[in-house]
């Protein structure tokens, strides 16, 4: 019996390790299957990962190219609307001071005008005050003399009345 203690267990050790030993060994199998499927899809993984990436650097490399593009037109834009601005607004000032140095001319022609048109009437007026002062004297010599006249019929008229009898 004592054979039996140490030879039972013995074998059946043995045995447990050889099943154990095969199904470890499956298990290893299977796990480095596993691990072999695992690093495969973590390297498809990672290039789809990778191949994203890449597309994602285009595509925003395309978005920045696009908008380098836009922004390129919009300041060509700005800057033809700000020079034909600058020509309209130069074009406009020259025209402006066209008319303004035509209009100063005007000005200087109908002052000038004004000027001799005022000495005209200065003159006129002169005139025209120096025949109502000649009128005014007529009129006041012909009273006067109306006057002398009315006088002297009076004078003769009382002589007549004292030098004839009643």
């Amino acid at each position: 019996m004592n054979r039996f203690y140490i030879t039972i267990p013995a074998i059946l050790v043995l045995l447990f390790g050889g099943v154990y030993y095969r199904h470890a060994a499956a298990g290893r199998a299977v796990l480095e299957a596993s691990r072999a499927a695992g690093i495969l899809a973590q390297k498809r993984a990672d290039e789809a990962r990778h191949a994203l990436d890449l597309q994602a650097q285009a595509d925003a490399a395309q978005r920045l190219a696009t908008q380098r593009t836009d922004e390129q037109k919009k300041e060509d834009d700005r800057r033809a609307r700000w020079e034909a601005d600058t020509v309209r607004l130069v074009a406009d000032q020259s025209a402006a001071e066209a008319k303004a140095a035509a209009l100063a001319a005007d000005t200087a022609r109908v002052q000038q005008e004004l000027t001799t048109l005022r000495a005209a009437k200065d003159r006129l007026n002169a005139e025209t005050f120096a025949l109502e002062k000649s009128v005014e004297s007529a009129l006041i010599a012909k009273r006067t003399a109306e006057m002398e006249i009315q006088r002297l019929t009076a004078v003769l008229a009382r002589q007549a009345a004292t030098l004839t009898p009643h």
